[in-house]
């Protein structure tokens, strides 16, 4: 996947900042920083999480000679 569709949440998320700052009189900071810090998690978490969703993890090769010794 490309790097832009990792970031269309984020920067969704940063305009929502960014408009409630705008609108709220006077400009609240701490809505604003709190979903900010939100945008910068979700871009993080789409830059280093999200291309690893189609790993299904390490596996172990199979030794066709072993024999289990609760058996």
């Amino acid at each position: 996947m490309s790097l832009r569709r990792y970031l269309v949440l984020p920067v969704v998320i940063a305009i929502v900042g960014a408009v409630y700052w705008y609108f709220t009189k006077p400009h609240e900071m701490a809505g604003t920083i709190m979903l900010v810090v939100f945008a910068a998690a979700m871009a993080v978490m789409g830059w280093i999480l999200l291309p690893t969703l189609d790993n299904v993890g390490p596996t172990a090769p199979v030794d066709p000679d072993f024999e289990d010794p609760g058996r």
